[in-house]
């Protein structure tokens, strides 16, 4: 049975609402724990859990039995099994997930992630000190600073993370020896100083042991700072900064119960509110004042970070979610093209624009990320050439979105400066990164009214503006089957432009090859074209592979509902191999053409075309006439 010291606050059976208002005025630290792979990252939390008489009896019965059957330390309680869950983790001994734990002191409240110490699990890592105001830096007294230790380092003040631990583990194993902490120390400052972590707190202990974990250590009498519990109690945070700063509300919600009332909820990020204060709604700009406080406890006089609560505006002014409500004389940013540092999360590398969705706070845009500048070896600090960036990667890149966002740097604002993308067929997040600044010419670049509108071109033409994109396996017909299209809107009297995929790479795209990153690029601006002839009234024909159904969304998107036609002239590959005017599939066959759709490179069949024509069923003059059926509404066997 566990001693009464380690038995839980007898307030939590007696008077459990009493207990949680003793908790609630504390104030809160998330904190992370890395370093490199058995520094005993797991065994140090287990031991602040246990120390701070935040186990029930129960779980220590169970700690006590799962430490004898899988435990690393004999008969002796394995503090790691606290914290590494998962059944290969407690096999290994090693940790894999990210583990949160939540535990507190007489003075705070803490939120303790547990992050892995492998590179392969990178992702795990800062996933977990994405929302963490301290690190704890572990490192093994026996080994001393090593490439995973600065790599940690690097990724948590990359971050954002200010205040540094260096809590040098397993003393007990290296004789309590303060000449081997003074070096670890003293090689870790030589580090910090290059990354630019200014200052750290380094403390000598032993987690399995409990040295100046929760008491000071008889074992280290030349150690005279704190012990870890102590540090952590007391240690300033950036929250006074964040609360006196700017206010700024991502709207979540436009709270709408009844035609009396309309209010925008959200957490506020940053800054304080109160009834009256002026405020400006971005990004259009619109600027208000602030109503009312509601919450459903009452109103409220004034409100501050991280407090939900739904404000009511003095005028009808249009906001809706994504926006940001910001004090009027101190707004945030609004543009559309950034510098930022992307970590990517995903087995599939970057393809450099592609199109994927970012989100960053409650905004969601369309964003393409271009070709990396650099990337980042996070062992070195290096900067290196880069092409794409592949799972665990960092690198600096240019992303663009499709609409301009709200946003701080991240070094002053995560909530306003951090961000993931999302893939947008399999809606996984496939990477975080933060904005590190806005792209000049993005405040320099603006849109040109014109009078002539699109529709007033289409009309002087007499048709309505279509784009029809033609896609399929190269000799499937595309081009074939586009020019009888287009002979036969001549002959109607329509006005067109063929857009033909070998015809542009003589002259547009002439530096692309044919790799997935240029091809993206080439349908990218095959969009771009088609779009500006399409606004001046024009039917656009483009016969081009496009392998890939993300960028022919893209396109899609550009177009005003209704105006893009995705053609599929389905083709099997055999037939398409067959056909081989060019000879381009046996010299794909024969190893002389990389990257070639259908043998090396993949083709994404579309999985809804608004017309799919089958080559093996239907002539091409056929096919013509049924394409112009459809996209005119006018039949003539004629024609």
């Amino acid at each position: 049975m566990p001693t009464p010291s380690y038995r839980p606050d007898d307030l939590i059976a007696t008077d459990i609402a009493a207990y949680l208002a003793q908790h609630q005025s504390k104030s809160l630290l998330r904190f992370i724990t890395c370093g490199s792979v058995d520094d005993g990252k797991s065994t140090l939390i287990g031991r602040l859990l246990y120390d701070s008489r935040q186990i029930f009896e129960d779980q220590l019965t169970a700690l006590e039995a799962d430490s004898k059957r899988v435990g690393t330390q004999g008969q002796d309680i394995d503090f790691a099994l606290l914290v590494d869950g998962l059944a290969a983790e407690r096999e290994q001994g090693i940790t894999i997930d990210v583990a949160y734990r939540f535990f507190a002191t007489e003075k705070r409240k803490f939120i303790v992630a547990d992050t892995p110490g492998h590179e392969q699990y990178t992702r795990n890592m800062v996933t977990g000190a994405s929302t963490a105001d301290l690190a704890v830096i572990l490192i093994d007294a026996r080994k001393g600073v090593l490439t995973q230790t600065r790599r940690h380092s690097f990724l948590a003040h990359l971050l954002g993370i200010r205040q540094i631990v260096l809590a040098v583990n397993k003393m007990d194993l290296v004789g309590y020896d303060q000449a081997v902490f003074d070096r670890i120390v003293a090689d870790y400052r030589a580090f910090a100083t290059e990354i630019g972590i200014a200052d750290f707190t380094a403390i000598p202990l032993s987690g399995l042991a409990g040295d100046n974990i929760a008491t000071r250590s008889t074992a280290t009498p030349w150690y005279d700072g704190p012990v870890l519990i102590e540090h952590l109690e007391t240690v300033q945070v950036a929250d006074a900064d964040r609360d006196a700063a700017g206010f700024r509300m991502p709207v979540q919600w436009v709270n709408r119960p009844n035609l009396d009332f309309r209010g925008f909820a959200g957490t506020i990020a940053e800054g304080r509110v109160t009834p009256g204060d002026r405020v400006r709604i971005l990004p259009s700009g619109r600027l208000t004042t602030v109503a009312r406080i509601v919450t459903f406890d009452g109103d409220l006089d004034a409100a501050g970070r991280d407090q939900s609560v739904t404000l009511t505006l003095a005028d009808e002014v249009d906001c809706s979610r994504g926006d940001v409500i910001a004090a009027a004389d101190d707004p945030p940013e609004v543009a559309d093209q950034f510098s930022a540092t992307i970590v990517w999360m995903d087995p599939t590398a970057l393809l450099p624009g592609r199109g994927y969705w970012l989100k960053i706070g409650t905004q969601t845009v369309g964003a393409t990320v271009r070709e990396p500048e650099h990337a980042i070896d996070v062992n070195t600090m290096a900067k290196l050439s880069a092409k794409t960036l592949e799972l665990n990667d960092i690198g600096v890149a240019e992303i663009a979105t499709d609409r301009g966002i709200v946003f701080e740097p991240y070094r002053r604002n995560r909530d306003l400066g951090g961000f993931i993308l999302i893939d947008k067929l399999t809606n996984a997040t496939i990477a975080a990164g933060m904005i590190d600044r806005p792209l000049r010419r993005a405040h320099q670049i603006h849109w040109q009214a014109v009078e002539i509108t699109r529709d007033r071109h289409a009309a002087q033409k007499g048709q309505q503006a279509r784009v029809l994109w033609f896609t399929g396996l190269s000799g499937a017909g595309k081009s074939t089957i586009a020019n009888l299209v287009e002979k036969k809107l001549h002959a109607m009297g329509k006005h067109s432009f063929l857009l033909d995929g070998d015809n542009i790479r003589h002259g547009l795209n002439r530096d692309l090859g044919f790799s997935d990153a240029d091809r993206i690029e080439n349908v990218r601006r095959v969009g771009e074209v088609a779009r500006l002839m399409a606004d001046a009234g024009l039917i656009v024909l483009t016969a081009f592979i496009s392998p890939f159904r993300a960028e022919r969304e893209m396109v899609r998107r550009m177009l005003p509902d209704g105006e893009f036609f995705e053609i599929f002239v389905d083709t099997p590959l055999a037939e398409a191999e067959r056909r081989d005017v060019k000879g381009l599939y046996k010299k794909a066959r024969a190893g002389e053409i990389a990257n070639f759709t259908g043998i090396s490179s993949a083709y994404e069949a579309p999985a809804n075309p608004e017309i799919r024509i089958d080559t093996t069923k239907q002539t091409a003059e056929d096919a013509a006439e049924l394409i112009v059926e459809r996209i005119i509404g006018i039949w003539s066997p004629t024609l």
